[in-house]
């Protein structure tokens, strides 16, 4: 491993109208000694560009991996830190889709150089994302952070990150099958200071990130730190179980007051349905943690790469 070298690790999956820049960008920066680009099964010239980028560019350390399909980005992130284990004294996580500003990586070099460990770039103020997709943002950390015990995160944080070397080691030791790096990274215990960037929006290409990936996105970090939401459902069950007790009772006292009570057709329907759709529900909870079980204990590959393309 050289001393001090830096890489940069950045997933691709449909990035042709961006990629040339990205590489660029991030080429031209003096503290980066390797470019890992990570081909996530794009169905577009994302390979092409990168090849005929390298060829035109012989002596730049850019290197493609290319994958068999889309395994996703997390899976492509875990390929990228697989093959930079050992071989950096640091990497820094990075979107190619130029919404992550190469310009920051110095500063984070420089932090890393001072003694962090891991160096996280939080989003400021002036985020160009739509207000919707910041807003639910912020709701999703002040959830998580409700539910988790074992870590916080900094609301802002993504995976823009510089990991040293140890780091790098500690995550590409965590296999699970369904990940959550935001939540991965802090876990590990290593130090951490942040450093504030602005998001803009993409200059080209179109995001693969749709309301529903996002939402499961959401659920697989919950569920993957906490169990709480079953504590939570049986709670719920304890409380139901009280207000059905009481209510008995109230029928009773009122059937000996006033005679035989003939429940009514309107109230005996709606504590059907309020009581299946709980039942419901807890079952949508209870199989969310089933599901993960099933995927995790087939132990299946996270990803298989088609070639390495080296500069």
């Amino acid at each position: 491993m050289a001393s001090d070298a830096v890489w940069v690790v950045a997933a691709c999956f449909n990035e042709e109208t961006v990629i040339t820049r990205f590489i660029e960008q991030v080429m031209a920066l003096p503290e980066v000694d390797r470019l890992l680009l990570i081909d996530d099964g794009s169905a577009d010239a994302t390979v092409s560009v990168i090849r005929r980028w390298q060829q035109a560019n012989p002596s730049e350390a850019v290197t493609l991996l290319e994958l068999t399909r889309n395994f996703g980005k997390e899976a492509a992130m875990l390929a990228g830190l697989d093959h930079a284990n050992g071989h950096c004294s640091a990497a820094v996580l990075i979107d190619s889709d130029l919404q992550h500003p190469p310009e920051r990586i110095p500063a984070m070099v420089q932090a890393w150089r001072d003694g962090a460990e891991v160096v996280t770039a939080v989003r400021d103020d002036r985020d160009e994302e739509s207000r919707m997709k910041v807003a639910t943002a912020s709701w999703f950390y002040r959830v998580f952070n409700r539910l988790v015990d074992s870590i916080q995160l900094q609301e802002g944080a993504g995976d823009f990150r510089l990991l040293s070397a140890p780091v790098v080691e500690a995550v590409t030791q965590m296999r699970e099958a369904t990940r959550f790096s935001k939540g991965l990274m802090p876990w590990t215990g290593y130090r951490s200071i942040e450093i504030p960037y602005s998001r803009v929006a993409r200059s080209g290409g179109q995001t693969s990130w749709s309301s529903y990936k996002l939402w499961r996105y959401a659920l697989d970090g919950i569920f993957s730190f906490t169990v709480k939401p079953l504590k939570v459902w049986g709670v719920i069950g304890v409380l139901i179980s009280l207000l059905s007790f009481l209510y008995a009772a109230l029928i009773v006292l009122r059937t000996v007051i006033s005679g035989v009570d003939l429940p009514g057709y309107a109230s005996l329907i709606v504590a059907i349905l309020f009581l299946g759709g709980i039942q419901l529900i807890g079952l949508g909870v209870l199989g969310e943690y089933i599901g993960r079980i099933y995927i995790d204990v087939k132990r299946r590959p996270h990803y298989f790469i088609r070639a390495v393309h080296e500069p």
